[in-house]
């Protein structure tokens, strides 16, 4: 065994073991000890959500929210998706995206894969009413954009509570 052998590749950046050209055998002891240490990796590095059977979080596909001028812009990522594989709904001041990621290839040809193929759907909460029927999306390079223009006719949500101080006994 050499020294290359020892150094945890990848560990924390989930890039592949590079892949070097060996003169000795593999030990399966060392084999095991790698694959232990996949697991415990990928087992904690879940804990920014909840992960799922398919390796990723309940919260993907990731998502970011940007106040823009007179609305909201919602993109999410996904890649290796069409347009035609994604569903936007919009109801009761609610985003849902849903959709579908399947397989380029069956599990026959498949050797092995790290990639997550299923069924999704993420539920957003709007901050304030939109005019649904002024809602625009579009979809590229692998990147869901929705643009929600804010409803003028909205009424303001929440209430400033003043707070009064102590009043002494």
């Amino acid at each position: 065994m050499s020294v290359r052998d020892l150094i945890p590749w990848g560990r924390s950046t989930n890039t592949p073991v590079p892949s070097a050209v060996r003169t000795e055998p593999v030990s399966p002891f060392l084999t095991l000890h790698r694959e232990m240490n996949r697991l415990f990796d990928d087992v904690f590095s879940g804990f920014g959500g909840i992960p799922t059977a398919a390796g990723r979080s309940l919260a993907w596909p990731s998502v970011e929210m940007v106040e823009a001028e007179g609305g909201l812009r919602v993109s999410a990522e996904l890649p290796g998706m069409d347009e035609k594989d994604v569903e936007l709904l919009i109801d009761d001041d609610v985003l849902t995206l849903r959709g579908e990621k399947r397989a380029e290839a069956t599990d026959k040809e498949r050797g092995y894969s790290e990639r997550s193929y299923g069924r999704f759907e993420r539920v957003i909460a709007l901050p304030f009413a939109v005019e649904s029927d002024k809602v625009e999306a579009s979809f590229k390079n692998g990147v869901l954009s929705v643009t929600l223009p804010r409803s003028a006719k909205a009424p303001e949500r929440g209430r400033r509570i003043p707070i009064n101080g102590a009043k002494p006994h």
